[in-house]
């Protein structure tokens, strides 16, 4: 058994994955938004070739990639990725000129945060890279696209036949799904408490809960990269809640609003599942006015007033900022499916678990919840550190050595 996992190849975890829908690196963040709304992915991939222009033109691309051009995904962008960028003082007085950016503008200057491999790649390479800070693992799907499909591909916004191929990504997610299926072969590691096996990690970003939320505009970009979150915590160390990327991800990129004027705990609230409470939604746009921020105040309005939020209930006076808390009609982002994965649903209160809790427990409970870490915490909710998988993925290479 353990010599039949060590053999597995990663075209084996790409069983049943979707084709990667993608950007051209050329496109705008306004033409990555539109993907990101529709998707039910909350990453869509960037790419260098530009075959949309192609489709749509008929003709190599204004970019200047042939069909001699590799194509590879050199990133990727979120949700999230434009909230933090509108954040921006500049962009926030024009948010509409800043989303004809390019796309290129929201990719972290980090390298090797998504890589290439082949889909004969073993489960140890996959697993060394993704532990020497590999996010996605960008895998050929084993399937051979007629002519005739590619004839009949329709332009739109994303293209996911890449010279002939199409493409899926494996995620630390889908290697610690693929090894919980043999968790047995560990055996007593998985039983060992994380305490134990020492895989805490105390390096953790955290804001204070009456803090202004824009303080944490940079611990979430770090979240975001080390696909990890932001603790709220209040001015003993206790654990009230948390910043999440995976649940930021899961809105539109008017959070940026309420990132800039709210406080850490009423940002939790404005990011709850369920959509924005009206009073918070009033005293975002006052504190727009107050800030003279009108660029991204008349973005704000109006995308709240699509969500069938009237212009008059936006007022600023004293009466309607003491009114009853009552939620907004679920649209856009939040109205998608409830038969989506949790994150698609994921609230704002911290996923946790206790140091004596064993490693296969805090694997279930982060899978369950689709995010990759779990906060540890004492019997009193003070936090201790944070378990994530490329934590819990050591322990695993480690034991695999040894089988190898």
């Amino acid at each position: 058994m353990a010599v039949s996992l060590l053999s597995h190849e990663l075209s084996d975890l790409c069983l049943g994955k979707p084709a990667l829908r993608s950007l051209s690196i050329t496109s705008t963040i306004a033409e990555a938004l539109e993907v990101l709304k529709t998707s039910d992915d909350n990453f869509v991939s960037v790419w260098s070739c530009d075959h949309k222009a192609k489709i749509t033109s008929g003709f190599e691309s204004a970019a200047g990639f042939s069909d001699d051009d590799e194509c590879r995904c050199v990133g990727k962008v979120c949700m999230v990725d434009v909230i933090c960028y509108l954040c921006k003082d500049e962009n926030l007085v024009s948010p509409s000129v800043a989303l004809k950016e390019p796309v290129s503008v929201l990719l972290p200057k980090i390298p090797g945060l998504v890589m290439h491999v082949e889909p004969s790649c073993r489960l140890l390479e996959a697993i060394d890279l993704i532990l020497k800070g590999a996010q996605n693992l960008v895998v050929p799907i084993k399937t051979k696209l007629s002519n005739k499909r590619k004839q009949q591909q329709k332009p739109s916004p994303t293209v996911t036949i890449h010279k002939g191929r199409e493409f899926c990504w494996l995620t630390q997610e889908d290697v610690i799904r693929f090894l919980l299926s043999s968790i047995g072969l560990f055996s007593p590691i998985p039983a060992f408490s994380i305490d134990t096996l020492g895989i805490i990690s105390p390096e953790i970003l955290t804001i204070e809960y009456h803090s202004p939320a824009s303080a944490a505009t940079g611990a979430i970009s770090r979240a975001l990269v080390d696909q990890t979150s932001v603790a709220v915590v209040d001015s003993e160390g206790i654990l009230i809640g948390e910043i999440s990327p995976f649940t930021l991800a899961c809105c539109d990129e008017t959070v940026a609003a309420a990132l800039k004027t709210l406080s850490s705990g009423d940002l939790m609230a404005y990011i709850d599942c369920g959509g924005p409470p009206e009073d918070l939604v009033r005293v975002v746009s006052a504190r727009l006015k107050e800030r003279n921020l009108n660029g991204i105040l008349e973005h704000f309005t109006m995308s709240m007033s699509s969500d069938g939020f009237s212009s008059a209930s936006l007022s600023s006076d004293e009466e309607s900022m003491i009114s009853p808390v009552s939620p907004l009609p679920r649209s856009g982002r939040y109205s998608r499916s409830m038969s989506y994965s949790a994150r698609m649903v994921r609230r704002a209160e911290a996923i946790v678990c206790h140091p004596k809790s064993s490693l296969v427990a805090v694997m279930i409970q982060a899978i369950a919840h689709r995010v990759n870490y779990v906060w540890v915490i004492e019997d009193d909710c003070s936090l201790v550190g944070i378990v994530t998988f490329s934590n819990m993925l050591k322990v695993f290479r480690e034991h695999l050595e040894t089988m190898a």
